[in-house]
């Protein structure tokens, strides 16, 4: 069952499902309300806004990703595969993302690479097949997949964020690892998409009543 989060509507749908799924996440939605739908440009360019912001602060991340969209009109993979190490260097970028950056558009341009079928793939082998690329990791897939696909099933498992709501929401002793948090989302297939909204909101909760706590 493939699941497609393209409005609001769709993840709403999904969240009603996933508690009714799951009836311990009832109570953190009644303290997050319903989480706004995250999107991103799907394709070469969603793909490398992600890359930009692996290990970033937001605001670090931001302005290097306006920094390098403002510098290429069109923001295409031809238009990276062509550029100057050395400018994409001094437009933030490290050495180990502009590797990436161009592998990536290279194995567009020699259709090695499709993002177009990874994104009709099951969730399952889009991960395999995105992770397989150079410079690709879980978190990256993770998050190309659910915000650029909108795919519904997507589950962020390195995410600290999600960790951390996870080990918090279902009273854990200790933050789960990116290999723990795989069984504790079997319950919310086809939906674990619609569940890391949900964490990620309860994160904001939490931070925020620690805010308020210290003040």
């Amino acid at each position: 069952m493939l699941v497609r989060f393209e409005t609001q509507s769709d993840l709403e749908d999904a969240m009603q499902t996933l508690v009714k799924q799951d009836p311990r996440l009832k109570p953190i939605l009644g303290q997050t309300g319903m989480p706004a739908l995250r999107q991103r440009e799907p394709g070469f360019a969603g793909l490398a806004h992600i890359v930009c912001g692996q290990q970033l602060s937001t605001a670090s991340a931001g302005a290097i990703w306006a920094r390098l969209s403002a510098a290429f009109d069109p923001f295409d993979h031809h238009a990276i595969r062509k550029a100057r190490a050395d400018r994409l260097g001094r437009l933030g970028l490290s050495a180990a993302k502009i590797k990436t950056l161009k592998f990536i558009a290279r194995e567009l341009a020699a259709e090695r690479l499709n993002l177009d079928v990874i994104a009709n793939e099951d969730v399952d082998a889009a991960h395999h097949a995105l992770t397989a690329l150079h410079g690709i990791g879980p978190w990256t897939a993770d998050i190309y997949l659910l915000f650029c696909l909108g795919h519904g099933d997507a589950w962020p498992a390195g995410d600290l964020a999600v960790q951390e709501a996870v080990k918090i929401g279902l009273g854990l002793k200790e933050r789960p690892t990116s290999k723990q948090m795989a069984p504790l989302a079997e319950p919310w297939r086809p939906y674990r998409g619609a569940a890391a909204h949900l964490w990620w909101a309860y994160y904001r909760v939490l931070k925020k009543r620690e805010g308020v706590a210290s003040n």
